[in-house]
């Protein structure tokens, strides 16, 4: 699963990297400590207005509400439990098969946060931080919906939510040895595509539920390639505490000593 990640690039990074032609917010702020409910970027395509034929596409940046929220949810604390969604059942769920087949979205992170549980009972879990070993954003393949409170008058706001599509962790044993390790730490795996597989999942436009759940298992198939250049490290445990917040959270820590260590 994917709980908690960390986006701290500048717009104008951020742009380059997803290669976005227009960005809908006006600050970014640095965020080591991402958690559900939060606001965080998100990358989508629409048709352009009016329509021109030699680029009928523009891909925009958006802030959205991390735990999706379908049209039909009377309250929004129905995000508070989609923040995730299973690949396997994306298609088929009501909270999700809707926009899997229309409103597709990418989530750029610059690494996620997993715990690994204790070998020996009544031991804290520990915390590692996964990230590209060449210091690249990772895509998560997502979904996203707009909401409006159903008991609010006209004027209320249009509130925009997303998720993040999981699937099964690597097989133990898996090469390379990033793999194996991912395995190890959790047995499911938030699924990053690279950058084709991203441009091919936000341009499909509306699909069926055949050619949504085609899309979906093609995100599956590559991931473990694109999850083969990641690293993972233990962190210090204090990201546990959504107060805690800045780039130590991700410095390299020693479980046995209580220290942080270099990279």
């Amino acid at each position: 699963m994917c709980g908690r990640y960390v986006m701290a690039r500048a717009i104008g990074d951020l742009m380059a990297a997803t290669g976005a032609d227009t960005v809908n917010f006006e600050e970014l702020r640095p965020d080591y400590n991402v958690a559900p409910t939060k606001d965080v970027p998100v990358v989508v395509e629409h048709p352009q207005e009016p329509q021109d034929p030699t680029t009928p596409w523009q891909r925009h940046l958006y802030l959205a509400r991390w735990g999706l929220v379908p049209s039909w949810a009377k309250e929004l604390s129905f995000g508070q439990r989609t923040f995730n969604a299973r690949s396997e059942s994306v298609v088929d769920k009501p909270s999700f098969r809707s926009a899997v087949k229309a409103r597709r979205a990418a989530i750029p992170v610059d690494g996620y946060y997993e715990w690994l549980a204790p070998e020996t009972k009544g031991e804290r879990k520990q915390p590692y931080f996964v990230r590209p070993k060449d210091g690249s954003p990772i895509f998560f393949a997502g979904l996203y919906e707009w909401w409006k409170d159903p008991a609010a008058d006209d004027d209320a706001p249009w509130i925009l939510s997303t998720t993040i599509l999981t699937g099964p962790s690597p097989q133990p044993g898996a090469e390379p040895p990033i793999l194996d390790e991912l395995a190890g730490l959790h047995d499911r795996l938030p699924l990053p595509m690279s950058r084709a597989m991203m441009d091919e999942w936000l341009s499909a436009g509306d699909v069926t539920k055949d050619e949504a759940a085609h899309l979906v298992d093609a995100v599956v198939a590559g991931a473990y390639d694109v999850a083969s250049q990641w690293e993972m490290y233990p962190v210090d445990p204090a990201v546990g505490s959504v107060r805690n917040n800045g780039p130590e959270l991700i410095e390299p820590f020693d479980p046995t000593g209580g220290q942080h260590t270099l990279v």
